[in-house]
């Protein structure tokens, strides 16, 4: 697979440390075609440093253990000077919605220049904080810094709204941010329970098994397949420079972790089997979101994995 740069010089310094492990182990282990995706019946219902502005501090006493920000896993809207910055700390529930933001840099000035990651130049991620609704979305930014994400229908309850992004210039120039914050969504929230850790799951008449067992803060394996009517699925569509896109977040405070692909894209098909270099940085369980497209249609497929 080709993997965007970005992820190149991280794999490189990990090899050392991390290759070992996983090798005594060995282990075997984000929708709609325009740019955005929800899971399926959802569209209702690096270290960081400074903390979180007034506004988000607020919205983040809704999200259990949200009322402090950790490190290393996107939680915090500030790091090593650049920050995410929106007015909004409420969206309207029930219907689509538009979300504005700008990543301002040490010098306080809106950042305009960023790198492409996997075809873009910003991921944008929405979860609620009992982990349902994910969508992934990629937004437009206007001449002033200024970026737009329209969100699918969002239901009553807390979010939180990841920008994964790679400045193209200054300080920052070329290493990855994921910054956050928390908006709400009136109304009545019912939670819904995080399903129980699972191998394989459904979506749209496609069978996803994820083998491996990674270990926090380590560096793992996981190797994803992809079946439908009990066969393997070989007609696997590029899909922003991979086979397919896999995202997860950790049960409880909703970090944020994003396994990067390993499995090179050789051409128009792949499948069934997809490689991940996973690194999640926290034991307990985490929801996987693996995006993949055929036939021009993008699938989200999402399960429980347990982290020891």
């Amino acid at each position: 697979m080709v993997t965007s740069h970005r992820f190149t010089a991280r794999r490189r310094s990990l090899a050392a440390t991390g290759a070992a492990a996983a090798l005594a182990l060995t282990l075997a282990a984000c929708g709609s075609s325009s740019d955005s995706s929800s899971m399926p019946g959802m569209d209702h219902g690096s270290k960081s440093s400074a903390s979180a502005s007034p506004s988000t501090a607020q919205a983040m006493g809704d999200m259990p253990g949200m009322g402090h920000m950790a490190s290393g896993n996107g939680l915090a809207d500030t790091q090593d000077g650049y920050r995410l910055t929106s007015k909004d700390a409420t969206l309207p529930s029930g219907k689509q919605t538009a979300y504005r933001f700008t990543v301002t840099g040490p010098d306080g000035k809106p950042v305009t220049g960023f790198a492409l990651d996997q075809t873009k130049r910003m991921h944008f991620y929405a979860i609620r904080s009992d982990l349902t609704g994910f969508q992934h979305i990629h937004p437009t930014m206007a001449a002033d810094g200024t970026w737009t994400a329209g969100l699918a229908s969002l239901a009553p309850g807390a979010w939180r709204l990841f920008a994964s992004f790679t400045p193209d210039g200054g300080p920052g120039k070329g290493k990855d941010f994921v910054l956050s914050r928390t908006v709400t969504a009136p109304g009545s929230a019912t939670k819904t329970p995080l399903p129980a850790p699972a191998a394989s799951t459904q979506a749209d008449g496609f069978t996803v098994t994820v083998k491996g067992e990674p270990m926090a803060g380590m560096a793992h394996p996981l190797t994803v397949s992809v079946a439908k009517d009990g066969k393997p699925v070989t007609d696997l569509e590029p899909y922003l420079d991979t086979y397919a896109h896999l995202t997860a977040f950790h049960e409880g405070d909703a970090a944020f972790a994003h396994l990067h692909p390993t499995t090179e894209v050789t051409g128009d098909h792949g499948g069934p089997d997809l490689n991940f270099h996973a690194e999640l940085p926290s034991s307990g369980n985490w929801r996987l979101f693996l995006q993949f497209q055929t036939g021009g249609k993008l699938h989200t497929a999402a399960l429980t994995l347990r982290v020891g």
